[in-house]
């Protein structure tokens, strides 16, 4: 599955995207408009690097952040819900993790937090990439939430 596949699938479906990252920087919201005509599926992506970016622009509450901390899936699942809401997506991935280099024994260096959110709801999930590096951790990360996309498009599986 590439983006112009992903792309392809919700044009034709009609449904429009939304990303909410923070440890990508955009990367997602990158591999989609580098496409030309994704702006017939891709609706709008938010970079929200710091916790304030996460509760403006998202309405993340500072109770999770406080609670449980930006890398989470209770952050993740506020972020793709926010994302909806924010926009007229049909659905939104979120992306918040530590992609290096450093974190902790408690949230080390590749942990990547993932929601996926349509108007039916959302899911989450954690995925361990290891302390690959800075570089290869993102592009993991971007690669994953491409294909959470890809899925809950209804993209056959790989």
């Amino acid at each position: 599955m590439t983006p112009i596949d992903l792309l392809d699938l919700c044009k034709a479906k009609g449904l429009r995207i939304a990303t909410a990252e923070s440890c990508t920087g955009g990367m997602v919201a990158v591999a989609l408009t580098d496409v030309a005509g994704s702006s017939a599926v891709f609706e709008r992506g938010f970079v929200t690097y710091t916790n304030t970016a996460k509760t403006e622009m998202l309405g993340v509450r500072e109770a999770t952040l406080a609670e449980v901390g930006a890398v989470s899936e209770e952050v993740a699942r506020e972020m793709a819900l926010g994302a909806l809401v924010n926009s007229d997506a049909d659905i939104a991935v979120s992306i918040t993790g530590i992609a290096g280099p450093g974190g902790s024994e408690f949230k080390p260096e590749g942990r990547v937090c993932f929601g996926i959110a349509d108007k039916t709801g959302c899911t989450t999930e954690t995925i361990e990439f290891g302390a690959l590096g800075r570089t290869e951790v993102r592009m993991a990360a971007r690669n994953h939430a491409l294909q959470l996309l890809w899925r809950k498009a209804g993209g056959p599986k790989d």
